[in-house]
Formats: structure tokens, sequence, C-alpha cells
């Protein structure tokens, strides 16, 4: 994704303008780090709301401050400095591809709390990690496109081949064919997060290659729309609600709420109680959410969609439960066994059934 120099440089002009004093006393200055546009319908719209929800809890004890757009690698680094020398306190960053960026500039600024989405590296007593368990939407979008498709070929959109991408394909073809043994998962890889005319060029090939339903982990609305031109072909909000595509082909959606996360990490930093931590909630915790599920959808299936919603809430099933192989066909998880959460950080295999390889 490309980083556009002259946006930045107004955005942090205008967002580090200084710290600002309320009733005698300093702001509390948070920064966010975002890999797409705030207006980008996915990802980067719901960190933006969780910081909103930040601004709205604590009013004119906090300052936030944004910039969109930053691309995964050395400008990161950049931005993130510049935010802790402009008397960040705290900084979320907000994408996987910052965790070594974070880290690097967490151990020269040791006052200032940062925060890493996505990521598994607390190299210093002041870095956090936080994550979201979507695979376990993963699971009820599998069980609703298992259920649903006709050509028995679903598509899915891949980002980058990395864990948390790799646990959502694997979860949704696993509850896919539970309920549907025949039925074919397709994977396109696009290298990026956002880019609406790669996913939007990955959901026709798909289609055309007989997908009548498309999942995504990217960030757009771009699969949405194409499958909208097209027809006959289901979709799932990913990140947000993309609820202008319901009822149809948008059927349900992950809703990634981080709100409550960052007004509690924001309230440690402003208490004093703030600690390094690893943070890896689900639908329980309310950290995912799930989109309505539309009148397109048959009303079994729906009742069977929220039936597993609830059994994954409250921790009666587990996403990942055996009896499960690997592709190659070596055993992965026996009859009731449920995988820990180190496989799951490190998850670097499709499970068997699935067709194709991983990119390396």
């Amino acid at each position: 994704m490309k980083f556009t120099t002259l946006m930045a440089s107004a955005a942090l002009a205008l967002g580090f303008a200084g710290t600002a004093i309320a009733d005698g006393h300093e702001k509390t200055k948070v920064g966010f780090v975002y890999v797409g546009p705030v207006g980008d319908g996915g990802w980067t719209y719901e960190h933006d709301k969780g910081r909103l929800a930040v601004e709205a809890e604590f009013g004119d004890a906090v300052e936030t401050v944004f910039v969109e757009n930053v691309a995964e690698g050395p400008d990161s680094e950049r931005v993130m400095t510049q935010m802790a020398l402009d008397g960040a306190d705290l900084i979320f960053t907000t994408s996987f591809g910052y965790m070594d960026a974070t880290n690097n500039v967490a151990a020269k600024f040791p006052d200032v709390k940062f925060e890493h989405a996505t990521g598994y590296k607390r190299l210093h007593p002041n870095v956090s990690t936080y994550s979201a368990r979507f695979y376990e939407g993963r699971a009820i979008q599998g069980h609703i496109a298992g259920s649903m498709t006709e050509s028995n070929i679903i598509g899915y959109i891949g980002s980058f081949p990395i864990p948390e991408v790799i646990r959502g394909i694997n979860s949704a073809y696993i509850h896919a064919s539970r309920v549907n043994p025949d039925v074919e998962f397709k994977v396109i890889w696009v290298y990026t997060w956002f880019d609406p005319a790669k996913e939007a060029d990955a959901a026709k090939v798909l289609i055309e290659q007989g997908a009548d339903v498309v999942l995504q982990h990217t960030d757009s609305t771009a699969p949405q729309a194409a499958a909208q031109e097209a027809g006959n072909v289901i979709t799932f909000g990913q990140a947000s609600d993309m609820g202008q595509y319901a009822p149809f082909p948008r059927v349900s959606s992950i809703i990634d709420d981080w709100a409550p996360y960052y007004i509690a990490r924001t309230r440690a930093v402003m208490d004093g109680t703030w600690e390094s931590t690893d943070t890896w909630d689900g639908i329980g915790a309310g950290m995912v959410g799930i989109g309505e599920i539309t009148d397109a959808v048959p009303e079994k299936v729906r009742e069977e969609a929220l039936a597993l919603k609830a059994s994954l809430a409250d921790g009666s099933y587990h996403a990942f439960t055996g009896p499960l192989n690997k592709q190659d066909g070596s055993p992965f998880l026996a009859e009731g066994e449920t995988a820990d959460d180190g496989t799951l950080a490190g998850m670097n295999f499709y499970v068997e059934g699935i067709e194709g390889e991983i990119p390396q």
C-alpha cells in the first residue's frame, strides 16, 4: 500500500501540534497508526471507531491523533517515532506488519506505552500485544457458506499468508465441510490488506472459477460490489458490517469491536495501572461480533449459525476440535481434542481437504 508523504506530513502537523492542557493537567495523548484509510469500510474504519470511542469516553482528558495509509516497513517506524517525539503517551499500531517497527521504537522511548495489534513480539516492558479470535467468526461464516453453496465451490481472498489468515481459512473450511463434505475451497492471495482493484479482480476470478460464495480477509468492500454485480454470489462483511450490501450478497459479517479495549488500555495509562500483556479475545468477550444474519439465509441455517455462535461464546465448543488432520494426512487433533493457543498462533499449514499450497 502506498504511503502519501504529503498527506502524512499534513496529518502529523495537525495531529501533533502540541499537548493541550485541560483543567490544569496535561492531557493523555493517544496515537493510532493505520495501515489503510479511515474510510476503508473495514479494518481501519473499525479501529478509528475505537479511537473516537476513546474521545467520547474521556472527553477533554485525552487528545487522540492518527496517521492513515502507513506502509508496513521503514515508514511506519518513522511515523511511530514522530508520534513519540510529539508527546504521545500511548501508541496503538494496528497492523501485523508493524511488529518489528513497534518494538524498535519502543526501545528508544521507554516511557511511552505501545500496543501492537495481531502481533506476537513483546521485546520490551512498554509493549503489549492484542488481537481477536477472528477464526471464531470464520467458523460461523463457513457453516453458512457450506450450507448455502450450490456449486460447492467457495472462494477465499487471502491478504498475506500469515497465521492469522491461515487460521481463518482453516476454520471456515472445517465448518463448511462438516455440513457439506463436497465443498471445495479456492484461495487467491492478493498480498495486500487494502487494494480495492486487486480485491475486486480476485473476487471476479473466483466467481469465474465457479465460486458462488466469496469470503475475504482483506479490508475493502470491493469484493461485495463484484459479487453484487455478478448476481447469485454470497459474501460476508470483513472487520466491519458492510451492511450497505445487505441483505444480499452480504448475508452476515465479522465485526471487530476495538472500542472497549482501547478505552480500558487508555484508562490504564491514565491511572498508572498499565502493564505489558498479551490479549486474545473472541466472541465471548465481545471483541469479535457477528453481524445480522439476513433473511437471505434459510431459517434452519440461521438457527444453526446462532447456536454455533452461542457455543463459541460460552466456551462449550472450540472452533478447532478434532478429529482433524493436516493437509498431508498427518494427525492434527484427535477425536474431541482442541487446539492450544500456541499451535493456533503459529499455524502454518492447511487442514486436510484444502487443495493448493501456502505461499512461502
